[in-house]
């Protein structure tokens, strides 16, 4: 069955490179490139890529990216590789595509600015923004290309689904249509590297220091900067053995400015709330398409939240949309939306998002093509479900907010307890935190999102807690709440939260498929595999306050309470839904010295073991709140 399999993949991979091949010729035969130093306000030019088809017997729109990341290749003769991508289909279109390196970046003039803030109030020419920026390039874009039919279209993935919701935020009369995806929105509540407040050390360290984002440029350039390495390759041995924030300090040198930035400002104050790109989210005109992914390992929290954020600030708005679906960090852009590590869709979900919702909405707006009145507020793949479905509003007018309550004996139930003193204690010691995976490897993985969580439920500073097998289906939709009610030993901890659904011991092994044959996870065990759900980290000194944190009281009776996060997920009958509280997940966050101390200025002597307890008690019941949805 397997060499047949791989017969059949090493097939459609022949037929896919002719396909391409196919494609590419057509591409350069139909389009130009061009490339371009577009004048800002300020004088500052920003080097644009622009590749235009060469028909000249109608008018085309604009489709356009700025990016942090390069839009190379440079030269006029070199060209993006579309035919590998599927910008392609855009091409097909007949679409004016435009890719810009912003501000400060590669080969445009002027200074980068990490998340530069919005200013909404722009008194002179020297008052820029990525807004402005993004303004006076449309205004280029359409006085100086030939045979643009006056509309534009912006979007982008991540760092550049940033620089999207600033693009909405210029109002350009000409721009229609906007689609931010997986934005980078807040770096101190939920994206990149801060998570409630906690510092996702792995992902800020390897950004600015390993791939060399972070490094200044004296002028500007096409030449990629250096990365650097490290001598051990085990991340979670190398972060510990590095040791507190101000070892990797010393690593990341003088010369990465932002890292400093981020030191300077452990609490959410002024500086964090003016780089909130929600603040961009008011008096939107261009229709909007939030896009993001259920099992985003960076940016899961930017795209539901920006998305809540322009329906709250343009109340009654015709076109504000949301799309998420079962996908990694970009997946909805790649060919193959099947699978997540070991957790399969049952469909091409991504090929599926690709043809039904993002190539109409922009050909709707820019092209007057098609009819997308019938889309959806609220596109969200179910998983669990394995579908789509689309609602009026997110969350779902149906859903019931029911308390999921913690049990002596590790047990999860719809009931509140009854005893009078009960609870669960482990021993966090930052010693020996607890690791996100059980794997051996460097960069952080995104199949730790639907990993199997069996491996940390055999640790003793792992609390695990399961319903019995449900009798039914539980459909959860929306945002996931924690309330612990807990005492430490010292006066500061993390709360990691898992939500798990634990699969029937009677499941065997994944489904084979042409698209996980050579997938290394095809043959893993699925009785009993407890998938990752979702999972949150809070930082127990910001439990009333992110801008004020405080320390706990030693052994004193506290209530923690934080937004796990949104799910959209059924846990089926016959499977069991699980939680798990643990106070360390290493090397994702960093280490808590569970010492009220300044985290970023911790010295060894500083780290100390904290007996954790977590009460299931009448007077002192912790909880999940789960928003069930009631059909």
């Amino acid at each position: 069955m397997r060499i047949i399999l791989l017969l059949i993949g090493l097939n459609a991979g022949y037929l896919q490179a002719n396909a391409q091949n196919a494609d590419s010729i057509w591409i350069v035969n139909n389009y130009t490139k061009m490339e371009r130093q577009i004048p800002m306000r300020d004088g500052i030019r920003l080097f644009t890529s622009i590749y235009a088809p060469k028909d000249a017997t109608e008018k085309h729109p604009v489709l356009m990216m700025r990016t942090p990341y390069s839009c190379s290749p440079y030269g006029e003769d070199k060209w993006m590789n579309f035919w590998d991508l599927y910008f392609k289909y855009y091409l097909r279109e007949g679409y004016i595509f435009v890719i810009q390196d912003v501000r400060g970046k590669w080969m445009s003039e002027g200074d980068f600015v990490n998340i530069r803030p919005f200013n909404p109030e722009k008194k002179n020419k020297s008052d820029i923004d990525e807004a402005s920026d993004t303004y006076d390039t449309i205004d280029w874009l359409i006085r100086n290309l030939p045979n643009n039919n006056g509309r534009v279209g912006v979007f982008g993935i991540s760092y550049p689904g940033f620089y999207s919701t600033m693009a909405a935020a210029s109002n350009h009369p000409a721009l229609v249509a906007v689609s931010p995806q997986a934005p980078v929105t807040n770096w101190f509540i939920g994206d990149d590297f801060h998570h409630n407040g906690a510092f996702f050390l792995m992902d800020a360290f390897n950004f600015y220091y390993s791939s060399g984002f972070g490094l200044p440029r004296s002028e500007p350039t096409s030449i990629a900067p250096s990365s650097q390495d490290v001598p051990v390759h085990d991340n979670y041995r190398f972060f510990l053995e590095t040791g507190p924030l101000p070892a990797f300090t010393k690593l990341v040198g003088d010369s990465v400015a932002f890292w400093n930035d981020l030191l300077a400002h452990p609490d959410y104050d002024a500086w964090w709330k003016a780089r909130d790109a929600r603040n961009a989210t008011g008096n939107l005109n261009p229709a909007m398409l939030w896009v993001g992914g259920l099992f985003d390992a960076e940016d899961h929290w930017g795209a539901w939240n920006a998305y809540k954020a322009a329906e709250m600030n343009n109340p009654g708005k015709d076109f504000n949309k949301l799309v998420m679906g079962p996908w990694y960090h970009n997946q909805w852009s790649t060919s193959d939306g099947t699978h997540l590590g070991n957790i399969h869709f049952g469909s091409n979900t991504s090929l599926w998002y690709q043809q039904m919702i993002e190539i109409p909405f922009f050909n709707y707006y820019l092209k007057d093509k098609g009819d997308i009145s019938k889309m959806a507020e609220a596109n969200v793949f179910m998983t669990g479900d394995n579908e789509w479905r689309q609602f009026i509003q997110w969350p779902p007018a149906g859903k019931q907010d029911k308390m999921l309550y913690l049990h002596e004996d590790g047990e999860l139930n719809w009931n509140s307890p009854l005893e009078s003193a009960s609870h669960t204690e482990y021993i966090s010691d930052p010693a020996k935190p607890v690791p996100y995976t059980e794997d051996v490897h460097f960069n952080r993985t995104r199949n730790y999102m639907t990993d199997d969580q069996r491996f940390s439920g055999r640790r003793p500073d792992v609390l695990s807690f399961k319903t019995e097998i449900l009798q039914e289906d539980v459909t959860v939709t929306g945002v996931v709440t924690a309330g612990l009610h807990t005492s430490i030993s010292t006066t500061d901890a993390d709360f990691v939260v898992k939500l798990i659904d634990v699969f029937p011991d009677s499941m065997s092994y994944n489904i084979i498929d042409v698209y996980s044959v050579d997938d290394p996870s095809y043959d893993y065990p699925m009785g009993g595999y407890e998938m990752l759900v979702h999972g949150e980290i809070f930082r127990g000194r910001y439990r009333n306050s992110y801008e004020v944190p405080e320390p706990f009281v030693p052994n004193a009776i506290t209530t923690v309470k934080f937004n796990v996060g949104d799910v959209a997920h059924t846990f089926k009958k016959g499977h069991r839904i699980m939680v798990q509280i643990q106070s360390s997940w290493f090397p994702l966050a960093d280490r808590n010295p569970q010492k009220f101390v300044n985290i970023y200025e911790a010295r060894e002597d500083d780290f100390q073991k904290a007996f954790v307890r977590i009460y299931h008690e009448n007077k002192h019941a912790s909880f999940m709140v789960l928003p069930v949805l009631e059909e």
